[in-house]
């Protein structure tokens, strides 16, 4: 892949008409790695900028376990198209980041779409949910007019393309009628906001055109287009959400409302070609990416038409005349083509490659050129912002333009393809390797370029004694779902590869359309250091493992799957409560996100609740009444026990300086979060409002001021009243939180930093006791941490697996060979103990609660904040 590789005949699009020609081949240009084009991110346990943190989140209060919690509103099913909804248009906002750069604020959208609905019979505008700020998401549909019985054989058709897809492939009307489903996602990133123009113009444009080819477009063709899909962001100038989440990083937790709005859309829509507008490479950046590729896709179908669809949207962008002696703009630039590695599709968090599971067999990001966010934003005159934006505007448009272009012109081959990419999955066929001859016509493929996996034949999630956490199978079963996985529930024992599962397992046939995200999810994942030298973000992630719930893996099943089920719409309900005669004590695992919010609950309700042993909390059967309620909302289950317990529990409120991941998820386990930093602390802060400090970002003991040194050293040294009686909690999380361990003078460890960009599933060894007593056998890490140097009030609460502990992921030693996986074998990942000055510390070398993604790791802080070292 050194060599550049020659550009293909392909479409061509011109301003304001779609239309089809061949291109001319033209050399391709080198360009420099992919750091050069993009800055690395900020390590995410770096202090946040502060407009990321301006979002608050309530308690929750509904259950992970229900599909409230997972899932976007579905999106009108009934009727024909025009759908048209009246949208009431918010407060006019004078701070809109947008009003600056000559663009669209956020509350004229609103405004705008009931004007475009009434241009015609063309377009269509459906909310399709809210942000977390509160915002509607407006889903626009553009399309030829549908009857209510024309609206529903598309719909037919779509579901037999995925239920069915070898009768598809057969299927004439679907050849002849179907609408290629075409979705352009906008402004996912808020401070890039040029896409939400750039879809407003082409809405205009194809709601008013009188052309033949627009007529042809629109009559084959749906074009839905996500007009911000980040209004929080738009609206303050942020990359993130108002919760601090970068959204292009949520598409395999869903956590945030904007991107189960999105995954909806995909569910529902099904869209077989896609875009994703971001900014700012110059040249502008058009995917497909460089390796390393996701190993789960249908990677020889995808490359095809994404590479295909690149080089039209590269010649729509050269035809607009931008120059970079005239206009500073730099040619674009198609990483398969012109880079060697480091722009990848290898995580399935980004919303195209997300998209690519879930029928897209042409999904693009797309970066546009000139940079006016951030510093430029500050400092640039407001002319050149607005000329800069202008240009960023026209070349969306034209990457819209060719993409719709090319949907049209290859209509039977991209449907034929998605139907393709369904019907492997249904028939349990292996995937084809890209070659020159799975792939023709695309130059430079090469071995670098394979990436692939060997599906197992099914995986089940087991009922009964062989599941870690009932409450975390139902979670991960509902997420299944949520992403289109068919699952099916057990109404009988069955034996499986040699094993027994009682009724109430679920299952999980690999023969099925959507295999891609199943195993997504459920697999373990792959360990990628020797294939690429970095990666851009994160390279390991596996939900069954990671979430809580045990998973099992079958490899073959010989006599096929013999299992007496159904399929499942929602895991079955798992909250219970004990019979207890004469009112006895019940005792609550704490072994699950959700049961430390059923328990912060209780004892936010004034419920005394004691510590067991082994770290669980008992109940008193007094409180049977709120266990109940709480058992229901919660999926959690509280059991009979006649432990006394050791020791008191309290409501923990938490002064925390975290990141956004980490803040989303100590809320989700109910604990009340008061934000500080070493600005805030500087300012004074009231130490009697707090119970326990937890430091992971943003927190320098150093940078204290003196009184604020005094007060977080009363704290420190007497707990919340400061009365000196040795109660001080902290809990503290990589480098950040092992600096401020040092500097305050904690715990005796010595902190020795991995390679900074590694990240991974990896393997670890539970030593027990109230941190990480039921922990699971794995965790997560992205810029690993391990102690030694430990003194004699230190406890080793968990530690690195043996040999080389990385499962998936991409971890290797720095250029001075450490730092690398088998350094941290066997050491300290976990440590707590009580330091000389009487504070309870619990040090984290994992990171536990990364992007609110691990949830079966969760508990282990959640122990910790309620007890420290115990």
């Amino acid at each position: 892949m050194g060599m550049p590789r020659p550009v293909l005949l392909t479409t061509a699009v011109t301003a304001g008409a779609l239309l089809l020609a061949p291109l001319p081949a033209t050399p391709a240009t080198a360009v420099p790695g992919r750091d050069a084009l993009r800055p690395h991110p900020v390590r995410e346990n770096g202090a946040p900028d502060a407009a990321t943190t301006l979002g608050t989140s309530a308690t929750r209060t509904t259950p992970t376990t229900g599909t409230a919690a997972t899932t976007a509103p579905a999106l009108r099913k009934d009727g024909g198209y025009p759908r048209r909804t009246v949208l009431t248009p918010p407060p006019a906002n004078p701070a809109d980041k947008s009003i600056k750069l000559g663009l669209t604020p956020y509350h004229s959208l609103a405004p705008r779409l009931n004007a475009l609905q009434k241009l015609g019979n063309r377009v269509s505008v459906e909310v399709a949910g809210r942000s977390a700020g509160g915002h509607e998401l407006y889903l626009v549909t553009v399309t030829a007019p549908e009857s209510t019985r024309e609206a529903r054989e598309q719909d037919r058709m779509r579901e037999l393309i995925e239920d069915s897809p070898a009768a598809a492939a057969k299927d004439r009307r679907i050849k002849s009628a179907y609408k290629t489903p075409v979705f352009i996602n906008n402004n996912i990133h808020g401070n890039e906001w040029e896409g939400t123009d750039a879809a407003l113009k082409l809405i205009e444009e194809l709601a008013k055109a009188k052309d033949g080819r627009t007529r042809d477009l629109l009559d084959r063709n749906r074009i839905y287009l996500n007009v911000t899909a980040n209004p929080d962001g738009r609206i303050a100038g942020t990359r993130a959400n108002s919760e601090g989440f970068d959204l292009n990083r949520d598409f395999i937790t869903a956590s945030q409302p904007e991107a189960r709005a999105v995954r909806q859309i995909a569910v529902d829509k099904q869209p077989a070609v896609m875009l994703d507008l971001h900014g700012y490479v110059n040249g502008t950046l058009i995917e497909p990416t460089t390796p390393p590729h996701g190993e789960n896709y249908e990677y020889d179908l995808f490359l095809k038409n994404s590479y295909a669809n690149a080089l039209g949207m590269e010649k729509a962008v050269n035809d607009l005349g931008y120059t970079p002696g005239k206009d500073g703009v730099e040619p674009p630039v198609i990483p398969f083509r012109d880079q060697q590695e480091g722009w990848d599709d290898w995580p399935p968090v980004f919303t195209p490659q997300y998209m690519a599971f879930q029928g897209a067999v042409a999904s693009h990001t797309v970066e546009f050129p000139m940079r006016v966010n951030n510093s430029d934003y500050e400092t640039l005159p407001v002319p050149e912002l607005r000329r800069r934006s202008a240009i960023n505007t026209d070349i969306a448009g034209a990457v819209m333009r060719a993409t719709l272009t090319y949907a049209l012109g290859h209509r039977t081959s991209v449907i034929a393809d998605q139907i393709e990419t369904f019907r492997r999955g249904a028939a349990g066929e292996a995937q084809r390797p890209v070659s020159a001859q799975t792939v023709p016509g695309v130059p430079g493929i090469g071995p670098e370029d394979v990436y692939t996996t060997d599906f197992p034949r099914a995986y089940v999630i087991p009922a009964g004694g062989g599941q870690r956490s009932a409450t975390a199978a139902a979670r991960l079963v509902d997420h299944l779902i949520a992403n289109d996985v068919q699952v099916r529930r057990a109404t009988a024992g069955f034996r499986l590869a040699g094993r027994s599962y009682p009724a109430g397992s679920y299952v999980v046939d690999m023969h099925q359309a959507k295999r891609g995200i199943a195993n997504v999810i459920l697999a373990e994942g792959r360990d990628i250091s020797a294939d690429v030298s970095t990666m851009y973000d994160i390279s390991g992630w596996s939900l069954g493992l990671l979430w809580g719930a045990s998973v099992d893996k079958v490899q073959r099943a010989d006599g096929g799957l013999r299992v007496p089920g159904r399929t499942v719409r929602a895991a079955s309900p798992t909250g219970s409560v004990a019979g207890v005669p004469g009112g006895g004590a019940l005792r609550l695992r704490l072994d699950d996100p959700d049961e430390l919010a059923a328990l912060n609950s209780l004892l936010g309700q004034g419920v005394r609740i004691r510590r067991a042993a082994d770290g669980s909390a008992i109940v008193p059967g007094s409180a049977r009444r709120q266990a109940a309620v709480l058992a229901d909302r919660y999926g959690v289950a509280f059991a009979a026990t006649k432990e006394k317990g050791t020791g008191e529990l309290h409501r923990t409120r938490v002064a925390a300086a975290v990141t956004p991941g980490e803040r989303f998820a100590l809320r989700e386990m109910g604990f009340e979060v008061l934000p500080v930093s070493t600005e805030t602390l500087n300012a004074g802060f009231d130490w009697s409002t707090a119970d326990v400090l937890y430091v992971s970002s943003g927190l320098q003991y150093d940078g204290l001021n003196p009184a604020a040194r005094t007060a977080l050293d009363g704290f420190l040294n007497g707990g919340a009243d400061g009365g000196g009686d040795g109660n001080g909690r902290v809990v503290a999380l990589g480098s950040a939180g092992a600096a401020f361990n040092t500097a305050a003078g904690l715990l005796t460890a010595e902190p020795v930093a991995g390679n900074g960009d590694a990240n991974g599933v990896v393997r670890v060894t539970n030593a027990g006791g109230p941190v990480t007593g039921g922990a699971p056998a794995h965790s997560f890490v992205y810029s690993p941490l391990w102690f030694t140097g430990l003194g004699d009030e230190v406890r080793v609460d968990q530690s690195y697996g043996t040999g080389n502990p990385l499962v998936s992921g991409h971890w290797r030693a720095a250029q001075n060979g450490t730092g690398g996986p088998t350094d941290a074998a066997g050491k300290a990942s976990v440590v707590s103990g009580t330091a000389a000055k009487g504070t309870r510390v619990v040090l984290f070398g994992t990171e536990p609660l990364f992007r609110d993604h691990p949830k079966g790791l969760f508990p282990q802080v959640g122990r910790a904040l309620l007890g420290a070292a115990g």
